[in-house]
């Protein structure tokens, strides 16, 4: 069992506030959806162990969650810097803005979400979990 609850039921949807894309995925998701819990990892820490699963469940490395082209991270970092997942995940709790893309947790199934159609493609395919008074 992991650290994050998931059942059938339940949809979460980890996201940055501070996205412009974020917030019209986070918009399209509530208008979408029954039920909905969200995260916004800019204002919520998210425990180290969280993006451990996040990662694990999207198959990428803690590596892979950082945008490298983040302004945040260019003026902070170096392009050759070899950190390990502990130093990623520092990275990400001290700027948790330089997550490159939301995520979204439908079940037990976990999706990375870089534009609103991506959302929209696992919704449609999550049909128990629509609202169908809202699509009408």
């Amino acid at each position: 069992m992991g650290i994050i609850a998931t059942n059938n039921n339940k949809t979460t949807f980890y996201y940055n506030s501070n996205s412009n894309l974020d917030k019209q995925t986070l918009a399209y998701v509530t208008d979408s959806l029954k039920k909905l819990s969200t995260i916004d990892f800019s204002k919520t820490k998210v425990a180290d162990t969280q993006w451990i699963e996040i990662c694990d469940k999207l198959n990428i490395s803690v590596a892979d969650l950082v945008n490298k082209q983040h302004p945040d991270y260019t003026n902070n970092y170096n392009s050759d810097n070899n950190l390990n997942n502990e130093d990623w995940l520092k990275v990400i709790q001290k700027s948790p803005q330089v997550v490159a893309f939301s995520i979204l947790v439908i079940g037990d199934k976990f999706y990375k979400i870089e534009n609103p159609s991506e959302a929209r493609q696992y919704l449609e395919g999550s049909s128990n979990i629509i609202d169908d008074k809202k699509h009408i």
